[in-house]
């Protein structure tokens, strides 16, 4: 009895509890009055997006629970969380860090705040990501060469804004120690050194048993939840799917944070992958060509440092799958350089990487 009296003591206060979304900036992904289940990586907004939206409706009419909270007991939750909404009448219900145990009362919306998505779930799926350039210029004071290398030392993760330099990288270590397994921050601190390079999941199995114990059961079990979870991404090559993926990291940032090791072409890389994940393409890579968008008949190539000489090598070598798959775009990311390349099979452009990530969000 006295579990379930400090039940709705607890609840009662996190009724009465005022929210703060901060200083919120508006991300691409808007939230309408339907129940959604919204997953990402830690420290990507996923909460703030949500308590921005509740601090819109009248007060009374939400809960927002974070349920990593120590002080709640789940089976004292069940028992008593659907009356208290029915008593007070709650339109809204924000279960934050929501695990399957728990129960959903029946209000008129649910928002559930998931690390790792539930596939049955009948409520709209929202995979929030890091920011793209675009969101992350709502941050910036000015729009020149100064924001590109801001977004290069911050990445996407909204944070990082709020803290200081000198305790970014600590801030994601311990976001992502706190967020993963044991296992799956080695395997975090592994990739961090192999982005953007074909890894099979064999490989990542033979370099890390070198460095602790592991079967290959739960190594392969690892890498899937990372890849579930949204810290790891895989690409497939076209056509092959089971030919050896490429890995991509959910940041930039967590490169930075995770080795001292420099591969800026790699980087560069990274960052171009996740602009068009972040525009919900269908994406794949095939040999010497780092992206192909089959239902937009476009190729990606990054090439930070690029130039006519080096191009027009680049489409030489392609020259077959440009054909074969009637590439209409070859678009070639920069940092800088920019131009158009005469080709007779294909239009070929060289695009500086802060032009071209705003021309993906038009």
């Amino acid at each position: 009895m006295v579990q379930y009296a400090n039940m709705d003591i607890l609840l009662e206060s996190f009724y009465k509890q005022d929210l703060h979304s901060g200083h919120f900036i508006d991300r691409k992904v808007q939230l309408d009055d339907i129940s959604y289940q919204i997953t990402g990586i830690t420290q990507s907004g996923k909460s703030t997006l949500v308590k921005h939206y509740l601090l819109g409706k009248k007060k009374s009419s939400y809960l927002y629970i974070d349920c990593d909270d120590i002080r709640i007991d789940k089976v004292a939750l069940n028992e008593h969380l659907a009356a208290f909404c029915k008593e007070n009448k709650i339109v809204s219900l924000a279960l934050d860090n929501y695990e399957s145990d728990i129960k959903l009362p029946d209000v008129t919306q649910v928002i559930i705040i998931t690390a790792r998505p539930f596939q049955d779930s009948p409520h709209k799926m929202i995979r929030l990501y890091p920011l793209a350039y675009e969101e992350f210029l709502a941050y910036e004071h000015k729009f020149d060469s100064t924001a590109l290398n801001h977004f290069f030392q911050l990445g996407g993760l909204p944070a990082m804004h709020a803290i200081s330099s000198e305790e970014r990288i600590r801030y994601i270590q311990s976001s992502l120690q706190h967020a993963l397994s044991d296992i799956e921050f080695d395997l975090m601190l592994l990739v961090a050194k192999m982005a953007a390079q074909k890894v099979s999941s064999f490989t990542l199995y033979e370099r890390l048993k070198t460095q602790r114990k592991i079967s290959k059961d739960m190594l392969y079990q690892s890498v899937h939840s990372l890849v579930e979870k949204g810290y790891l991404h895989q690409l497939e090559k076209f056509k092959h799917p089971r030919a050896t993926k490429k890995l991509y990291l959910c940041d930039i940032a967590v490169k930075n944070a995770l080795t001292t090791q420099k591969h800026f072409g790699r980087l560069f890389e990274n960052l171009i992958y996740l602009e068009l994940l972040n525009h919900g393409a269908d994406i794949y890579y095939e040999e010497k060509v780092d992206f192909y968008l089959p239902s937009q008949r476009r190729i990606v190539l990054s090439m930070p440092f690029g130039n006519e000489e080096k191009l027009f090598k680049s489409i030489e070598a392609i020259e077959g799958l440009i054909i074969t798959q009637n590439v209409s775009k070859v678009e070639v990311v920069t940092m800088s350089s920019e131009g158009l390349l005469n080709h007779p099979f294909v239009k070929a452009e060289m695009i500086p990487f802060a032009l071209w990530a705003l021309s993906e969000h038009d």
